[in-house]
């Protein structure tokens, strides 16, 4: 029975391809999937990358058309950056808790206590929130990006533990706010201890997001894309994976003969597995539910990513 069920998925996910493949012929589409997506949607993707990548890829594209697999403040930003690409994304409910812990209110109340201070903002915020802000950064170019500006004074929002590694790579006072990523937030130095001991022989690869604590116990320390590298590159065969498991796509497509391990079962953002291949399908059917940033909001937020992108 269960053979059968699995057959039967296959040759729908064998359908579903086909028709992707002719829709994005006709709609001159391009796919962008996040590192985190489910398999069979970075199976499918033009390209894979953390949000920097994706970034610059939707600021660069021909596409008519961009599907953004991934969040919807990185369906935003490629709206920003391509504002004639009509953008969508499978669905729109895939939002990100971490950037919803910031608000306009919040940080401008901020700015007027700290007036000579640079806002930097993570990535991972909404159109409304990079539009207050001085330059954005990702977790792959976030030091860079800090001692890049030339205020000694940095408001950092919205992420606390990504703020706090940075803080560690910079002589820069750093007001940071109190948000964080619930998925790798949820990883605890008791689950990494566990792993260590289970399998002696593997390196901890660990992102910044994740606690403080966390992040002191890893053997590398970089964003999804630096930690796919790092494991493609080290000579080691065996890791503890501490960073969301979509992950494991791109590892085990780099490294087939390396063994990975995630640091726990939790490591799964919700968020990002709303999306699957028929909701792909359908949203390059029915061009919906597009993206749409109103244009003062993407002039003022555009500046930020903009600069960002020109960080060296």
């Amino acid at each position: 029975m269960e053979a059968l069920a699995l057959e039967r998925k296959a040759e729908q996910n064998r359908e579903l391809r086909e028709r992707l493949m002719q829709l994005k012929k006709e709609r001159n589409a391009i796919i962008l999937a996040h590192y985190y997506q489910r398999d069979e949607i970075q199976e499918v993707a033009d390209f894979r990358g953390d949000s920097f990548l994706l970034a610059q890829k939707a600021a660069q594209t021909d596409a008519d058309v961009i599907v953004f697999c991934g969040v919807h403040f990185m369906g935003e930003s490629a709206k920003i950056l391509a504002p004639n690409k009509t953008v969508i994304i499978p669905d729109e409910r895939a939002g990100c808790p971490m950037a919803d812990m910031v608000n306009v209110d919040g940080l401008r109340k901020l700015k007027a206590q700290h007036p000579n201070a640079t806002v930097v903002t993570y990535i991972n915020s909404s159109a409304e929130i990079k539009a207050e802000t001085d330059i954005c950064c990702t977790s792959a170019n976030a030091v860079r990006v800090v001692n890049s500006v030339e205020s000694d004074e940095i408001i950092w929002v919205p992420d606390k533990n990504l703020g706090h590694y940075v803080q560690q790579k910079t002589d820069k006072k750093m007001i940071i706010w109190e948000g964080y990523c619930n998925t790798h937030d949820m990883l605890t130095v008791k689950d990494v201890e566990e792993m260590k001991a289970k399998y002696p022989n593997a390196e901890f690869v660990v992102h910044p997001e994740c606690r403080p604590e966390v992040v002191a116990l890893g053997d590398f320390v970089g964003s999804t894309t630096a930690i796919i590298k790092y494991c493609k590159e080290s000579p080691n065969k065996e890791f503890i994976v501490g960073t969301e498991d979509g992950t494991g796509y791109q590892l085990r497509l780099d490294s087939p003969d390396k063994t990975f391990h995630f640091a726990t079962k939790y490591l799964v953002c919700p968020n990002m597995k709303v999306n699957n291949l028929k909701k792909l399908v359908k949203c390059l059917e029915t061009m919906q539910p597009q993206i749409y940033v109103p244009e003062e909001v993407a002039d003022k937020a555009r500046l930020s990513l903009e600069r960002m992108l020109q960080v060296k």
